[in-house]
């Protein structure tokens, strides 16, 4: 009998069961996207596959109704737990008037979304870092109660913002969760030629908070780390560095081609470890997921996934001038 994990996190069968279904649903837009693709219909992927548990688990720990997140552009499974549609992912992915990250204007994977607190990110990588540290420090300034929480690959650990945002927010003990997800590879770089520390959460020390590493396969294990992260933050004693390991099963994106620095047998091996089914397989183990619920969970999912699919091309481009708006004052 499989060891009941997520209870002794106070976590509910139905919440397991949502965390799954979420996983599930990156997923599968994420493999439409690349479909989408390859058939000339959309010009570009970056994938979130191989790293659903990591975003999904993290997701969950935070609170979906106050605090701010900075998500990167693999993001697809934390940005749909703080509310975004698989509708809203589709109409970014085929640059339309109504994609709600920025109108069409920006590639996808540049997620923004007022509503849900989801903070835009832009091209340069890990420029979000030093902006979560000053959302951070504005929530303090104006006495509000919210944690940010930003992620990040493992390549932009090696950038200046990282370095100047975690420094900042551990010295002013702000409630951060700087969350690393280590897939492996910057672009086509592996990690052993990035870092001269063994992990990324080695660095933790020097700015004066706590670093831990974690299995990003796992979303229990994420999530518990986060939840702590977060807990901490509220009571003010500072930021924390989260270090989830996982790998990209995909290309760095749809104009990569990964075979150029990597074996396929190296990413065969991996998908042993795929969270998609070391999760579904926990779940099968306490009975919470059957075949017959597995079945209804996915065709559930696909229904949402074409829906989206076809309302997303179908849906109007932006009129050309539309390209000057909010770049002049009017």
């Amino acid at each position: 009998m499989t060891e009941n994990r997520h209870q002794a996190l106070g976590l509910s069968d139905d919440t397991v069961l949502e965390m799954y279904e979420t996983m599930l649903l990156a997923r599968r837009i994420d493999e439409r996207m690349w479909l989408l693709n390859r058939s000339g219909k959309i010009p570009f992927v970056i994938s979130c596959q191989g790293q659903e548990a990591a975003q999904v688990g993290a997701a969950f720990a935070l609170d979906r109704e106050n605090d701010y997140i900075l998500p990167y552009y693999r993001d697809m499974g934390v940005v749909l737990t703080f509310g975004m549609t698989a509708k809203d992912l589709m109409l970014s992915a085929f640059a339309k008037a109504e994609d709600p990250n920025s109108g069409g204007r920006q590639m996808p994977g540049h997620f923004g979304q007022k509503k849900n607190r989801i903070v835009t990110g832009s091209s340069p990588v890990t420029t979000q870092v030093p902006h979560a540290v000053g959302i951070a420090l504005g929530g303090r300034m104006e006495g509000k109660d919210f944690v940010t929480f930003t992620t990040f690959g493992e390549g932009s650990s090696n950038q200046g913002d990282f370095h100047e945002g975690a420094n900042f927010a551990g010295v002013h003990k702000l409630p951060v969760i700087f969350m690393c997800e280590n897939n492996k590879y910057a672009i086509s770089v592996p990690i052993e030629k990035q870092l001269a520390c063994e992990k990324v959460s080695d660095r933790a020390i020097g700015y004066g908070m706590p670093g831990v590493t974690v299995d990003g396969n796992d979303p229990l294990a994420v999530y518990a780390a986060v939840k702590e992260a977060a807990d901490r933050g509220r009571r003010g004693d500072g930021p924390s560095l989260i270090e989830t390991v996982s790998y990209r099963l995909t290309p760095h994106s749809s104009d990569d081609d990964d075979r150029t620095y990597r074996s396929q047998e190296e990413v065969e091996e991996a998908k042993k470890k795929d969270s998609i089914y070391t999760f579904a397989e926990y779940l099968k183990g306490l009975d919470l997921l059957t075949e017959e619920k597995e079945k209804e969970i996915n065709d559930r999912i696909m229904a949402l996934v074409n829906e989206a699919t076809e309302y997303a091309e179908q849906a109007p481009y932006a009129e050309p001038e539309y390209a000057m708006k909010y770049v002049y004052g009017e």
